[in-house]
């Protein structure tokens, strides 16, 4: 389910059935560990392991991220602060779940990054961004914010 590749090469995977009941039952055990509901990997009857190039098409979100790895800055406080508005407002159903990515790449448009250079710089844009994406928000008359003119 991931890789980390850190800096000498070296690759650390976690590794799991393709079932998504021990993701949740560890997102909702957290921070401790039960004994798993979901089957265990069976590493006698793998033969091969196969991975597949990520389609960003279908995944844009794994794009936009790695994009504000690769800008750095604020833009990860930007991305972060519009994230965390939104997912809000897709729990309180103001919008739908592709609003979200539209959110967040907006607040990413249109709040500059800057230099994180100091705490309050990376502060301000926190709260900038917070205070954008729900002005965007209180602009909507209940539709998705994707139908919302660019």
């Amino acid at each position: 389910h991931s890789f980390v590749e850190y800096v000498d090469g070296s690759v650390l995977a976690q590794c799991g059935p393709p079932d998504m009941k021990t993701p949740i039952q560890y997102a909702l055990t957290w921070p401790d560990r039960v004994e798993g509901c979901g089957p265990n990997l069976d590493w006698a009857s793998m033969r091969n392991l196969e991975f597949e190039s990520l389609d960003d098409r279908t995944f844009p979100s794994v794009r936009m991220a790695m994009d504000v790895v690769r800008t750095g800055g604020t833009s990860g406080a930007i991305f972060n602060a519009a994230n965390e508005v939104a997912v809000q407002a897709f729990l309180e159903q103001r919008i739908d779940f592709g609003g979200i990515f539209d959110l967040v790449e907006r607040g990413l448009r249109e709040i500059p990054a800057r230099d994180a250079d100091r705490l309050e710089v990376v502060l301000e844009d926190d709260a900038a961004t917070r205070a954008f994406v729900r002005d965007v928000l209180d602009t909507m008359d209940r539709r998705t914010v994707s139908s919302i003119d660019r």
